[in-house]
């Protein structure tokens, strides 16, 4: 059998991994996602392997795919959560924060200016503009989908794994529903995959210090329990947030279309903000490129008393943020030894495979269902997808093309 060739974490690293010329080359890159990457999570882990394994060479198919195994395992916003660990891989730990910095700044910073304007004037992306960008999310998800598949579910039992952990995403709905989705499968990939060969893997950056990344860790936990016993004992507003963004950041699994109501639950009640104001950001979180997750700062700016303004929705970016941070920095530098035993190989399979399920069933829910509404929409999502697949059009140009493509009648008209 050839050896696996070329997209090796270790093969194309930069010259000096945590430089600033490495920083800001994650910067840019994940930038210019940050400005293009519409569709929500899944969505954003097919623009990420377009542009870190098929284009670009930063990693692996099988070194992606563990990757994104490894932030479904964490809660958070795990598309975030998989830039951050390319970016440490690719440039050190400044890279972590250089790739989020670049992944979060466009929507943050949108989100934010629409809640120090006219916070009535939440439809300010054309109804037509925003359904052009689901459908190129169509495309985007199903190449992701495609290529994924192509190398995680060769045979029989990994097509199973598939197509069940598809089937249960599409009918179990809660917040703990996706993890138990990826521990299933884990055991199954253990008991049915044993005599799945070892395989080859790339050496993982040795900048990863295990220390650093147990000492990640432990904040992790400190902060979880510290920061709100901190804010029963003294009730100030700004503990009072950072208590309820730092919480639902760390406890969260599903991504941002489960935070989103989560928040809601939280704040509305309890008379941080009005129903509608938070219903407006609601619907522009859906709009913006970038994670869910900012919207946090759009809730932190309208806060009815302070900390609110820019600096609220600083506070509360960062306190939503930060669990994320601390668990990929914290497991990373264990997650080598642990993805190199045979028995978590096998598991890792499972998931890698339950992994491309999951996307399929997000392909059609809610992907496909919230862009698909006629027969025009179906072909211009195939033609994005033909354009992706076979012209290899970069994904921010496909997404002009698309948007295009669904303003022309109407400015035509």
């Amino acid at each position: 059998m050839p050896a696996q060739p070329p997209h090796s974490v270790t093969a194309n690293q930069p010259r000096a991994s945590g430089s600033p010329g490495a920083c800001w080359e994650v910067f840019l890159v994940f930038l210019r996602l940050g400005l293009s990457s519409f569709g929500g999570p899944a969505a954003h882990l097919g623009y990420f392997r377009a542009e870190f394994v098929a284009r670009r060479g930063w990693l692996s198919e099988a070194a992606y795919a563990d990757l994104v195994a490894m932030c479904q395992f964490l809660p958070g916003p795990s598309s975030s959560q998989v830039g951050m660990a390319i970016g440490v891989l690719r440039a050190g730990y400044g890279g972590a924060l250089a790739a989020w910095l670049g992944f979060t700044l466009p929507s943050a910073l949108l989100l934010m200016g629409l809640a120090l304007s006219v916070l009535q004037q939440a439809h300010w992306l054309s109804a037509e503009v925003v359904h052009g960008l689901k459908i190129v999310a169509v495309a985007i998800v199903a190449q992701a989908v495609w290529g994924m598949a192509g190398s995680l579910c060769r045979g029989l039992q990994r097509q199973v794994i598939t197509l069940a952990a598809a089937l249960a995403a599409l009918l179990m709905s809660g917040a703990l529903a996706q993890l138990a989705i990826i521990v299933t499968a884990a055991l199954a990939g253990w008991l049915l995959l044993k005599s799945v060969p070892t395989a080859r893997l790339e050496d993982l950056p040795a900048t990863l210090s295990r220390r650093v990344g147990a000492a990640c860790l432990l904040l992790f936990l400190v902060l979880l329990v510290g920061i709100p016993a901190l804010a029963a004992w003294h009730p100030a507003a700004w503990l009072q947030l950072t208590s309820i963004f730092y919480r639902v950041g760390s406890l969260v699994f599903g991504g941002g279309h489960v935070v989103l109501p989560l928040l809601q639950a939280e704040l509305v009640p309890a008379g941080w903000l009005d129903k509608d104001v938070f219903l407006a950001g609601y619907g522009a979180a859906q709009a913006v490129p970038g994670p869910l997750f900012t919207l946090a700062a759009y809730l932190g700016v309208v806060m009815s008393s302070w900390p609110n303004g820019v600096a609220g929705g600083l506070l509360c970016l960062a306190a939503i943020f930060t669990p994320s941070f601390l668990l990929v920095i914290g497991l990373l530098p264990f997650w080598d030894s642990v993805r190199r035993n045979g028995p978590m190989q096998a598991a890792l399979a499972g998931v890698n495979a339950a992994v491309v399920g999951l996307l399929l069933a997000a392909l059609y829910q809610p992907v496909w269902t919230s862009a698909i509404h006629s027969l025009r929409d179906l072909l211009v999502a195939l033609a994005a997808l033909a354009a992706l697949v076979y012209l290899r059009m970069p994904s921010w140009a496909v997404v002009l093309l698309v948007v295009l493509a669904v303003l022309l009648p109407g400015l035509a008209g």
